[in-house]
Formats: C-alpha cells, structure tokens, sequence
C-alpha cells in the first residue's frame, strides 16, 4: 500500500511538472508572438456623407519596435494592403531613448506607398520637451504630414474629407473649460465646423469611450492608439490594464460608437509596448480600414 502511494506521488508530481513546463513553453511562445508577430485587423465604415470608397491603414504606438530588418516586415503587409492614405496616431519612439532612427526610418519607407500622415503621441510631446527636437520638423523632413492641432481638407481616391490631429483628451466642452482644456475645444469647434466627412487622429482614447466625447463632438470618425490593447490579454476576460483606463477596463481596442450609432472610433492595439508587462497574448496590429459610401441610403 505504502509503495502504491508513493508511486502516485511521483506521478503526480511528473505530471504537475508536465503541466508547468507546457504552460511556461505556452507563455514563451505568446510573449515571443506578441513581440515580434503582426496582424491586420479589417474594419469597414460606411456613411452616406461619402461619395467614393478609399482604404485606410493605420498605424500605432511602434515604440521603436522592430519587425524584420528595417522593419521590412510591416512596410510590406502595409503594401499589400494597397492603402490610399497611411496615418499614424502617436508613439511611433519612446522617450526614454534619445534614438528616433527607427520613427524616421519607418516614416520614409511607409511615404513610398501612399500619402502619409502623423499626429502626435505622449512619446513624441515629452521626447521634445526632454531633448528639445522638434519633432514635427524631424518627420516632416522623412516625408510625413504632420497634424498636431491641425487639420488638412484632402481628397482621397476622389473623396473630399477633413483630417485633423491633436494630442489632447478632448473633453466635452463644458468639462474642458473646467479642466483647464479650453485649447482642445478650441481647436475640435474648428475643426468639426465643415460639411465635410471628418476623420481626426487623437492618440487618447478615454474621453471618447468613456465620457462621452463621441457624442459631444460632431466629428464622424476618431482613430486612437495607447491602450496598447491592454498589454496582457486573458482568455475570456479581456486586457489586463490600459493607460488612463486602469485594470481590466474592458475597452482595449475594437470600434466604439456614439450614441445613436452616426460617429465612429476605431481603438487600436498598437504595435509595441514600453511598459514593464511585456505584451502577452496581444499580436501587434495593423488596422485596415474600408471606408464606404452608404449608397442604399442615398438619393437617386
């Protein structure tokens, strides 16, 4: 009896052991994947303010990240998306580190396949408060139209719209001027005053998920980065933590609609990360974007 119990023992402990080394090789893969692996994430937005279709690729948090040499890797799944305008929401370096090779390395090679357009992150504000760059010079000199409380009307595969970008939380009004945030409403109340389809580029997510800045503004499509799809993402829960959102808040990336479903942000996961937490089953994301003109809604 006693040999028959010690040798369940051991078994158990075979097995215990069987089961830690499969989970740790499981988590080493999901850690290696999500460094180094990309992805593309389709969304298609229609609208009957548009009259031609175009497709849009955008970018997010690189934080100097590497994918291939010289990033050929994601310079080449973006040329096979045969994007007609390339935008890149915020973070593409980290302040941390005084290099900016490789966000003007990406810039130069991404502005080959269609126009390219950049606004600012939280890297790009403190990389030039603590190095003194200006990086709206230094990406602009790479080939790259930056946005940074700023907005262009364009035309894209014939379709007229207005792009604009700003690094700010954009607060309804009322909470802004409270706030102490009046420059961003300031800027918002010009830019969303056209009859053009608006698309903004705005690194922050939260106020437009979370108090209710889709609503406020009238501005058709947002598109925003920093979660960092919230950095460990966990089988039937969702992100563990994202930036300004905290623990597992549950809106890390995906499509977030105003209230009566006619405005629109798209949330990406990004493409790297600075935190501590490595990204964990969370594969860096390219997002391709088709947006439609709604032609079923439109008069003949």
């Amino acid at each position: 009896m006693l040999y028959w119990f010690c040798g369940m023992i051991q078994t158990m402990k075979k097995i215990i052991a069987v089961i830690v080394l499969a989970c740790a090789a499981l988590l080493g893969v999901s850690v290696y994947t999500s460094k180094y692996s990309l992805a593309c994430s389709y969304y298609e937005i229609a609208s009957d303010q548009l009259d031609h279709d175009f497709r849009v690729v955008q970018l997010t948090d690189l934080h100097n990240s590497v994918f291939g040499e010289n990033n050929e890797k994601l310079v080449e799944l973006v040329r096979k998306q045969e994007p007609d305008l390339i935008l890149f929401t915020g973070d593409l370096l980290n302040y941390t580190e005084e290099t900016a090779d490789i966000a003007v390395g990406i810039i130069e090679q991404l502005q080959e396949i269609a126009p390219l357009y950049v606004s600012y992150g939280n890297h790009e504000d403190n990389y030039e408060r603590k190095y003194g760059t200006d990086i709206t010079e230094l990406y602009e000199a790479a080939g790259a139209h930056v946005l940074n409380y700023a907005y262009e009307d364009i035309e894209v595969n014939g379709q007229k719209l207005r792009l604009g970008g700003i690094y700010g939380y954009c607060l309804p009004d009322i909470y802004a001027r409270q706030n102490g945030r009046e420059h961003e409403s300031a800027f918002l109340k010009e830019f969303q005053d056209t009859n053009l389809y608006t698309v903004l580029m705005c690194h922050m997510p939260v106020c437009w998920i979370i108090n209710g800045s889709l609503d406020a503004w009238d501005i058709d499509c947002v598109l925003s980065g920093h979660s960092h799809g919230g950095q460990v993402q966990i089988p039937f829960v969702g992100g563990l933590y994202a930036p300004d959102q905290g623990w597992f808040c549950g809106k890390e990336y995906g499509t977030y609609y105003s209230s009566d479903n006619s405005k629109v942000m798209v949330l990406s996961r990004g493409l790297g990360n600075t935190e501590k937490i490595p990204r964990i089953n969370n594969i860096p994301e390219v997002v391709v974007i088709d947006f439609t003109a709604d032609y079923p809604h439109k008069e003949s």
